[in-house]
């Protein structure tokens, strides 16, 4: 499963972001299955509200329920961790969708994520060691700090 961020959805979305056509070929280009978290979601309904309106809202919502992606559901058990990380990475800071993701990538065992947050998961490390591998943008982090077709 490839982890999804808030941001390739909204460029997913919206034709004019200027990661769209990299969005369509990360999925197009996929054989496997999306996986996000219900913070992701969130964040995602309110900013394609703010943006593009309602009916891309819905419309994404529509490919959720029609099984575009796997939603992760965290539990009582991740509070610990997503709190430990909001306050190793507060200078960013970290808030609870980016959180999530790096709690599902540990839950995964696996890093791969699609994102236009080439800052945050270049600095964040899921187990706090291992780096993410952007697929969307084609990055691998560094070591240490520094219409929609669903």
């Amino acid at each position: 499963m490839i982890i999804a961020d808030t941001g390739f959805w909204l460029a997913l979305a919206n034709r004019a972001d200027r990661h769209h056509a990299a969005a369509l070929r990360a999925l197009e280009g996929s054989h496997e299955g999306l996986v996000t978290t219900w913070p992701v979601l969130t964040e995602t309904c309110h900013l394609l509200l703010a943006r593009l309106g309602v009916q891309a809202e819905l419309t994404f919502l529509h490919g959720l329920r029609d099984g575009s992606c796997t939603l992760f559901a965290l539990g009582e058990t991740h509070l610990l961790r997503i709190e430990a990380l909001m306050e190793q990475y507060a200078d960013l800071p970290m808030d609870l969708a980016d959180a999530s993701l790096v709690v599902l990538a540990e839950e995964l065992g696996d890093g791969r994520i699609l994102s236009t947050d080439q800052r945050d998961f270049r600095a964040y490390r899921w187990k706090n060691r291992k780096p993410f591998r952007n697929l969307l943008l084609g990055q691998v982090s560094p070591r240490g700090r520094s219409g929609p077709p669903w």
